[in-house]
């Protein structure tokens, strides 16, 4: 039951990130790193077809084993972080304090995803 669940869990993952490929405000390589924690969990045939993945699988290998994100990568996310932010602040409308959390929110996420090891950009 627990390898079904798993599986599950990383064909849904699979599909938000080949979504994610096509739309740019949903990232790809989030949720595929989630799908190859599923199949690693559930199967090997679909972790390795992750892993051997042309365009993907050199990132995920890295974040598997050095928890590494391209500097490339790196800059992308903390740009759309901080644009995403900027846009709130001008079109919502929402208190004070909610503006204060979505700021630290992402600013935890920016600080995770700049205290990574970098690796080459692929």
């Amino acid at each position: 039951m627990k390898k079904v669940l798993y599986l599950s869990l990383g064909l849904f993952f699979t599909l938000l990130g080949i979504i994610g490929a096509f739309l740019p405000v949903m990232p790809t390589t989030v949720f595929l790193i989630g799908a190859l924690f599923c199949f690693t969990q559930s199967s090997p045939r679909l972790e390795n077809w992750l892993l051997q993945h042309p365009k993907y699988g050199p990132s995920l290998v890295a974040w598997r084993k050095h928890g590494a994100i391209s500097k490339k990568v790196k800059c992308i996310a903390c740009c759309s972080m901080l644009v995403s932010f900027i846009l709130v602040c001008l079109f919502a409308s929402v208190p004070i304090p909610a503006y204060i959390g979505i700021g630290l929110f992402m600013g935890i996420g920016a600080y995770f995803v700049v205290t990574r090891p970098s690796m080459p950009a692929v």
